[in-house]
């Protein structure tokens, strides 16, 4: 009889124990934000300035793609725009021979006159004088106008060679590689004095200030969830503690999905979820990506959570 009630007594102890376990309302891992950075330019990499786990700044120059060739084509251009007024047509040469010959016939035509007027000369001779007059002026304006046509066409090649030139500046510009975003070097895929192309990832840099905490949430707990919601974020502490922090709901998802085989049971795993996102700050750089994390609504579960910690150590 004395065993049965010793029996009893433990197993409601047990059960009482059970009954004080509180689960977290949900449970995740943490992402971050990450980007590739690029080469915009191709040739070698002569200098190339980041490791791994180095924090740096947006804007700050940590590249450069040997920009030599650019340089000299730049140079190029810029000898063939110089080249360009000496191609220029001058027309005054000509006008001013064609400009004598005329006054040599205005001249004739004034001695003609004073022969026509005393019957020496015929009205023909005038007539035939006042026409080479007028050939010639014609004669003059059509080198005027040939010069200035060809003119225009030579003065017409220098848009085109800016344009280059402005081209092979946008191009030595990209060839300076300055990074993105602010945040950690996570991977560095190149090494100086390497050959780049055009597009060729050179690293890949996280954004871990601030991490992402993406986790899952049932149709009657997405009723607790509204963005800009506080939520308490449990990381692992030790053995059997957390440490508690505060993350803030930044994304929550329009369409279900099937648990994610990772999250608790096989039972667990059939249920229909919605993915949510919050952001949880990073100052210290404790966070990790694909660090898992616990979630919860109110903050009752960690204090309950905690205190079992201690209970099962004593």
């Amino acid at each position: 009889m004395r065993r049965s009630f010793l029996f009893l007594l433990t197993t409601l102890f047990l059960f009482s124990c059970e009954e004080k376990i509180e689960l977290s309302d949900a449970y995740g891992n943490f992402e971050a934000t990450i980007s590739t950075v690029s080469s915009e330019a191709n040739g070698r990499l002569i200098f190339f300035n980041v490791e791994e786990g180095q924090q740096i700044k947006k804007g700050k120059l940590i590249g450069l793609v040997d920009t030599t060739q650019l340089h000299l084509q730049r140079q190029q251009i810029k000898a063939s725009i110089n080249t360009l007024p000496k191609k220029l047509r001058n027309t005054l040469a000509d006008i001013e021979v064609l400009q004598n010959q005329k006054s040599n016939m205005i001249r004739e035509r004034d001695r003609v006159n004073r022969l026509l007027e005393k019957k020496a000369a015929t009205p023909k001779q005038l007539d035939d004088i006042n026409g080479e007059i007028e050939v010639m002026d014609k004669r003059m304006e059509a080198i005027r106008s040939q010069t200035q046509i060809a003119n225009r066409s030579i003065l017409a090649e220098k848009e085109p060679l800016i344009a280059q030139i402005a081209v092979l500046n946008n191009q030595i510009k990209k060839s300076y590689i300055y990074n993105t975003v602010d945040g950690t070097i996570l991977t560095k895929l190149t090494e100086p004095n390497e050959f780049v192309g055009m597009g060729s990832p050179i690293y890949r840099i996280g954004e871990l200030d601030t991490m992402t905490l993406r986790f899952y949430a049932s149709s009657l707990q997405l009723q607790e969830v509204k963005l800009g919601q506080k939520i308490e974020v449990l990381i692992d502490k030790g053995v059997d503690n957390y440490s508690t922090l505060e993350g803030t709901i930044s994304w929550v998802s329009e369409q279900s999905e099937f648990t994610p085989k990772t999250i608790q049971t096989k039972e667990d795993r059939v249920n229909l979820v919605y993915a949510v996102k919050a952001k949880v700050a990073n100052p210290d750089g404790f966070l990790k990506i694909g660090m898992p994390a616990e979630v919860n609504f109110n903050q009752s579960n960690s204090e309950g959570k905690n205190q079992e910690a201690k209970q099962k150590n004593k």
